[in-house]
């Protein structure tokens, strides 16, 4: 099937073009706040609740943090259609193989020798052991997001999305709107049916895919600032609101905020997309596109950060409650992101190979793309 070429695909030095890779680097270093260390467990996470540091976190989590994954994923939904464009299916998925499955398997692998070993020896309080079960759900993610490697279950239903890609960019933009919305019932109802742990994932990827097709992303850049950040500024406190109306409630109630959850990621990626577009047109966006090299490794290394590195740095400012925590809190993308840097660099040195295979393609001996080129999952 055709597609009409778009402004992105005609202008590859364009800010549109740019802001891919600068939404994408926002949108991990918002992930790292949702794996936040905090030094303490859901119950005592629970009494600070409702305490000024409680609800600092709640808001950057939830409003910024778990609300960044939707345009992570149109941002790839949207890359994979005009790879698709490009290329066999057999190619397409041999490149994708490369770019998420193998980088997953292997950050996995090396979490879970590196925080047990850890562990084993005393320098830190994680897993010591597990059976088969746990070993393989913390490599694939089987039934659940992994015990070390939380953020993995992203990639894990990401890739099962692409091996549907070429039968879904076949489907008319009718069909992709209702299987879409039949994503969305059942994102709502709450079902687990494990083919997808986080099925949301699946109707952002769809609107990805669609975004090209219809020339969105571009409509969106047009926006005005106000006019892209009223979506958000009608939905947050709809979902605050419901939040400590229906803490504790079930029923229809978390039908009801599963509902809004949807909105309010959509509203939160439109904001996120607008500023990306903003940055592009000025001269930052430049240097955030030399950080977003390496935003993919610093999304599979920052659990690392958070088991190994943040607990001694909490060491010094004390585990959340404390007073110094929050500016911890506040900065630890960051930190993370040095960390990710660091750690890459060292790979490289060391080994190109390794750091091809670690970061899918995007570091060592293969890295000659701009990094505003390269999708998070991007295949060569």
């Amino acid at each position: 099937m055709t597609r009409p070429v778009t402004i992105m695909q005609r202008e590859a030095g364009s800010p549109l073009s740019q802001a891919i890779g600068i939404s994408r680097l926002i949108c991990i270093l918002g992930i790292v706040y949702v794996h936040a260390w905090t030094g303490i467990g859901g119950e005592q996470m629970s009494r600070l609740a409702e305490t000024n540091q409680g609800v600092v976190r709640w808001s950057v989590v939830e409003l910024f943090g778990r609300a960044s994954v939707p345009l992570l994923t149109m941002v790839s939904g949207w890359l994979v259609a005009s790879s698709l464009a490009k290329r066999g299916s057999r190619a397409f998925l041999t490149g994708k193989t490369h770019a998420v499955l193998a980088p997953m398997l292997l950050w996995n692998a090396i979490a879970l020798l590196v925080v047990m070993s850890a562990s084993r020896a005393g320098w830190i309080i994680g897993p010591l052991s597990g059976d088969l079960k746990f070993f393989a759900n913390n490599l694939l993610s089987l039934t659940g997001g992994a015990d070390i490697n939380v953020q993995m279950t992203f990639l894990r239903d990401l890739f099962l999305c692409m091996l549907a890609a070429p039968l879904l960019v076949r489907l008319s933009s009718r069909s992709l709107g209702l299987l879409m919305a039949a994503t969305a019932v059942w994102v709502i109802g709450g079902w687990q049916l494990y083919l997808l742990l986080r099925p949301s994932i699946l109707i952002f990827f769809i609107a990805g895919m669609l975004a090209p097709r219809h020339g969105l992303a571009e409509a969106a850049a047009r926006l005005a600032p106000w006019q892209a950040a009223l979506p958000f500024l009608l939905i947050a406190p709809v979902k605050i609101g419901l939040s400590l109306a229906m803490d504790g409630r079930g029923g229809l109630d978390l039908h009801l905020i599963a509902a809004v959850d949807l909105v309010t990621r959509a509203a939160v990626a439109l904001l996120v997309w607008r500023l990306a577009i903003g940055l592009a047109r000025r001269p930052v966006g430049a240097r955030l596109l030399g950080l977003e090299r390496y935003a993919f490794f610093l999304f599979c290394s920052h659990l690392l950060f958070m088991w190994l590195i943040a607990p001694q740095l909490g060491a010094l400012t004390g585990t959340m409650g404390h007073p110094a925590w929050l500016g911890l809190f506040l900065v630890m993308p960051l930190l993370a992101l040095v960390f990710a840097i660091g750690l890459a660099k060292l790979v490289e040195t060391l080994s190109p190979a390794a750091a091809d295979l670690l970061s899918g393609g995007r570091l060592g001996r293969d890295q000659i793309e701009r990094p505003a080129a390269r999708p998070l999952a991007q295949a060569h």
